[in-house]
């Protein structure tokens, strides 16, 4: 099912995950440093513990690249791996999704041109939104 968006962009996938912030709190203290390097990029790492609570943003991305894998309707895999997928920020410090070359070759086959991504979280939980658009010429 194709929806048209204005101005011309059709939403190709979503996906939505809610994870618990010490679930990524449990995880990573039982495997430390094998867990941050199998799931995060190096750059969200930094981004993660720059911060005071950097479980609050660590569960925050884990559930951004569920959601994003969610829309892609592949879960993590072997057509798309947990770095696959990167959360950064642009120059108003939204959230956007940067993908690897496995990312971008599922994005082409699907038919979308962008990954859009919202993410929230309290102190117990975090939880993302993401869509895959195709936008019009």
């Amino acid at each position: 099912m194709n929806i048209v968006l204005p101005p011309g962009g059709i939403v190709i996938g979503l996906g939505c995950d809610v994870i618990e912030i010490e679930r990524v709190r449990g995880v990573f203290d039982r495997q430390g440093e094998r867990f941050l390097q199998r799931v995060f990029t190096d750059e969200e790492r930094e981004y993660c513990f720059s911060h005071k609570m950097p479980h609050l943003h660590l569960a925050g991305r884990f559930a951004a690249k569920e959601a994003v894998s969610k829309a892609f309707t592949t879960g993590i895999g072997a057509e798309l791996g947990w770095r696959s997928i990167s959360i950064h920020h642009g120059s108003r410090h939204e959230p956007l999704v940067r993908l690897d070359d496995k990312g971008q070759a599922l994005l082409a086959q699907v038919g979308a041109t962008h990954v859009l991504v919202s993410l929230s979280h309290t102190v117990t939980v975090a939880m993302a939104v993401a869509v895959l658009v195709r936008q019009q010429a």
